[in-house]
């Protein structure tokens, strides 16, 4: 067999001017060459064993075809480009050796130690350490996989800016949008237009416009009409042969997430919760999951009371504390100002009120057994004989103790100085309205599944 000749060729003629540097050219060797012209431009091609190198750049190939004016090359068959310990994998680029800069039409991989990006197309320049991925874009490290259409990564900075069809997970969350910065190093991730947050461990969804995750320090915010969809499904029930999963629904402009030493979440302005029969409207809630405690609260003194509904209920203070048991509601206290209105299911126009400076609820089974009120207690109550109408009574005191039974009252114990006044059914007929306490409001905005989440598939969070 003829021994193939090694050809050591180095390739500095041709220097375009006298201020360029000999270091800033490529040699290049292999097993045979050929040298030719093609519009005045000196052309030499190189097969078997290609080495190029670059300073502290070596690329191996099969084949290499190289314009020596351009101070570039062709790169052909089992392309690897190698840079300290940044390593590429192709089937064909090309690379220019004054940006020292390789690019691939032909499906690319980059492997740094630190991440594996693949791409069906893409850049690298050497010099600054940056990647430009197109098409079909996946990056790889030892915490998260994220995909994307185009994908910049900066490897010094270990930062990457992802755009299209954004999608990062990791053991615990999904996150999904338009634009996503990642920071490796602190593990700080921005996603940004179409948010989407799945959250693996708590079974949850988070909507919006905006949003930041500290993964070191435990800390998530969303922004930009933020919309939560968590469901429990440690209550899920079987009735009537199918099972039923309660849904916690909420919205709002922003949303905090701790997960540091407590599992805490704080929703503000504008906020919109609906649960089974369990509705909110508020300027600021406080979940702390660990305690099962929720605190709703006004935000400044000209602020909105906070608002909750529960069945045909509506309470209404300062602050509201719900201390909740296994995901259901156990106590509720309403603080300052405290109004509770409760609607007859069938006189729509009857309302049980009931107010002081401090309210205390009891329940059991999800069903209000027991009501405590404070101070300056004022209230009216409907009376019914055999569920028809029957007068109301109008009463005060300075504590009051309400017992229900199937939703109803059905014992009022007034303490302190109490004066009860009875109103037969013909002075109260038609005139409902009129028997009101100072501080009566009726709110009909209730919210629903409906206002809360609108129509996700087609709304844009931008």
């Amino acid at each position: 067999m003829q021994k193939k000749i090694f050809i050591l060729l180095t390739l500095i003629a041709l220097i375009p001017s006298l201020n360029s540097r000999a270091q800033e050219y490529m040699t290049i060797t292999g097993e045979t060459f050929a040298g030719s012209t093609e519009n005045g431009e000196m052309i030499r091609t190189v097969t078997g064993n290609v080495v190029l190198r670059q300073g502290d750049i070596v690329i191996t190939c099969n084949k290499t075809i190289q314009h020596l004016s351009k101070n570039s090359a062709q790169l052909i068959g089992n392309v690897v480009a190698r840079q300290r310990n940044v390593t590429i994998y192709t089937s064909e680029g090309f690379y220019f050796g004054n940006e020292r800069k390789a690019i691939s039409n032909t499906g690319i991989k980059l492997d740094d130690k630190k991440v594996i990006l693949t791409a069906e197309n893409g850049e690298y320049f050497f010099k600054k350490d940056e990647a430009f991925f197109h098409r079909n874009v996946k990056l790889y490290d030892t915490a998260t996989t994220l995909t994307s259409n185009d994908l910049t990564y900066f490897k010094t900075e270990n930062k990457v800016i992802a755009i299209g069809n954004v999608k990062i997970i990791d053991s615990e969350n999904l996150i999904e949008a338009d634009t996503v910065i990642h920071l490796r190093t602190p593990k700080i991730t921005y996603a940004m237009s179409n948010v989407k947050i799945t959250n693996f461990a708590n079974h949850s969804v988070v909507y919006g416009a905006k949003s930041e995750n500290y993964n070191l320090q435990k800390y998530s915010l969303v922004t930009g009409n933020a919309r939560l969809i968590q469901i429990d499904t440690a209550k899920a029930e079987t009735k009537g042969g199918a099972e039923t999963i309660d849904t916690l629904l909420m919205r709002s402009q922003k949303m905090e997430a701790f997960q540091d030493t407590a599992n805490i979440f704080i929703a503000t302005d504008s906020v919109r919760i609906v649960r089974g029969s369990f509705a909110s409207k508020n300027d600021y809630t406080f979940y702390n999951r660990g305690q099962e405690k929720i605190i709703t609260k006004k935000m400044s003194k000209t602020s909105a009371v906070p608002i909750i509904w529960y069945d045909n209920s509506q309470m209404t203070g300062d602050s509201i504390t719900i201390i909740l048991d296994s995901n259901r509601i156990k106590m509720m206290t309403v603080n300052v100002n405290a109004f509770i209105l409760s609607q007859n299911i069938i006189y729509k126009n009857r309302f049980d009120q009931i107010s002081g400076s401090k309210v205390n609820l009891y329940f059991f089974d999800n069903e209000l057994k027991k009501t405590d009120v404070f101070g300056g207690v004022y209230s009216i109550y409907y009376t019914y004989d055999s569920d028809a109408p029957n007068g109301l009574t109008k009463s005060s005191s300075q504590t009051s103790t309400i017992l229900f039974l199937e939703k109803r009252v059905d014992q009022v114990k007034l303490y302190g100085s109490p004066v009860s006044e009875y109103y037969p059914e013909k002075l109260v007929k038609g005139k409902e309205l009129s028997y009101t306490l100072p501080g009566y409001v009726f709110y009909t905005d209730r919210p629903t599944k409906k206002t809360i989440l609108g129509n996700l598939n087609k709304h844009s969070f931008k």
